[in-house]
């Protein structure tokens, strides 16, 4: 039989993590076997410093979180070693740096995770890290909202020039 107070502990962590997934903008799954202490480290460094937090649980409790957190969809990736990376303010600091990473530490194999609510599989994660900063997005749409008006700016300087020359 088991312990009451293990029993307890248990459901307290089910708790915390389903808490975790509820309020994160973005849950990363990650496969971190084969990485050795001193790559983890830089990891979890690297993680820390955008305000992501990254752990190492068990299975069969981020399964019962997921239940109720009605994410029973990321189950399926939830196989094997798993460290889940929680962020609470950036929606894609998590998937980019584990992609990153994974990128020069092949041992690191990004597996899914939940963006907003919904779950995406490895290849989504890989696209949403591919993806240009928030910052990047609206200077983007800075630019393109600007262009009309340099533009329209450019061709009345053009026309007063012109006119200059012939007077």
């Amino acid at each position: 039989m088991a312990n009451a107070k293990i029993i307890q502990e248990k459901q307290q962590s089910v708790d915390e993590i389903t808490t975790k997934l509820r309020e994160s903008s973005c849950t990363v799954v990650a496969d971190y076997r084969g990485l050795n202490v001193a790559q983890v480290t830089e990891l979890r460094k690297q993680l820390r410093e955008a305000g992501v937090e990254f752990q190492v649980l068990k299975n069969t409790l981020v399964r019962r979180a997921t239940a109720n957190a009605e994410l029973t969809e990321l189950d399926a990736v939830l196989t094997g070693p798993t460290a889940v990376a929680f962020s609470k303010e950036d929606a894609v600091a998590p998937a980019k740096i584990l992609n990153d990473f994974a990128k020069k530490n092949e041992a690191l194999k990004v597996k899914g995770g939940v963006v907003e609510g919904r779950v995406f599989d490895a290849a989504e994660m890989k696209a949403l890290a591919d993806l240009p900063s928030r910052e990047g997005l609206l200077s983007m749409l800075l630019s393109v909202l600007q262009a009309p008006m340099r533009n329209f700016a450019l061709a009345v300087k053009a026309v007063a020039e012109k006119q200059e020359q012939e007077a």
